[in-house]
């Protein structure tokens, strides 16, 4: 009996993919290859980072901020306490809500006292000329360092971020708004003790400027590099007083 013969089956024809679908595949290639570069690299960024910091090199974003109580006492500087009567004008008495922020600013008044800053403040409560304003902290020409308002208190100072920041206002010798180096060397103690006490990275210290775009404090905002310098010590001080 013949067998019958089987027909070969047809070949199926490939199909051409069209040329701008190729473009289209190849680019997304190119950019899934871009983005697995960039993770591996991020990666390896932060193996560094963390190796630098185990190596004792102070990164901005990263430097301990808990330290204990006893640490805390230790590195406290000399505070006068000085508080506002409470009143609507200069201390509200509303809560704050979680610091997450220091915000420095410059007094505007050379030559003027921590005390006669804080004088000022406190003469605002007869509401005479209906403005708002005060500082939980003044830094002084010698140094000294007068509080105005508590930490768990809102201070009118520094606009839209009243709420969840504290306020430092510096005394200066002169317009330029530059600080001496006993008033430089006591803002750096103050607000490094400050990140410390309220756990907030040197990286949230923040100008007025920042805020509200006001030209305070005058000399950090038309000297970006010191004002750099400023918060790099800052960091400096964090880490050298563990």
């Amino acid at each position: 009996m013949a067998q019958k013969t089987q027909k070969r089956p047809k070949r199926r024809k490939k199909r051409k993919i069209p040329a701008a679908r190729r473009k289209q595949i190849a680019l997304a290639l190119s950019i899934l290859a871009i983005l697995m570069a960039a993770a591996i690299a991020a990666i390896i960024g932060r193996d560094r980072g963390a190796a630098s910091v185990s190596r004792g090199i102070p990164q901005p974003d990263t430097v301990n901020v808990k330290v204990s109580d006893q640490v805390l006492e230790e590195n406290q500087p000399e505070i006068e306490l000085a508080l506002l009567t409470p009143n609507p004008y200069s201390r509200p008495q509303l809560a704050t809500d979680e610091i997450t922020g220091i915000v420095i600013h410059y007094v505007g008044n050379p030559g003027s006292s921590a005390m006669a800053n804080r004088d000022y403040f406190e003469g605002l409560k007869s509401g005479a000329n209906e403005t708002y304003a005060s500082s939980h902290f003044i830094v002084g020409l010698e140094g000294e360092i007068v509080q105005c308002i508590p930490t768990a208190e809102v201070a009118y100072a520094s606009n839209d971020r009243n709420h969840d920041t504290i306020a430092i206002e510096v005394c200066h010798p002169d317009k330029d708004g530059k600080f001496s180096d006993v008033t430089y060397a006591s803002l750096v103690h103050l607000t490094g003790w400050l990140c410390e006490y309220l756990e907030v990275q040197p990286s949230e210290i923040i100008r007025h400027y920042d805020v509200s775009g006001k030209k305070c404090p005058k000399y950090y905002v038309e000297h970006e590099d010191a004002w750099e310098t400023f918060k790099q010590d800052v960091t400096g001080w964090v880490a050298d007083h563990q």
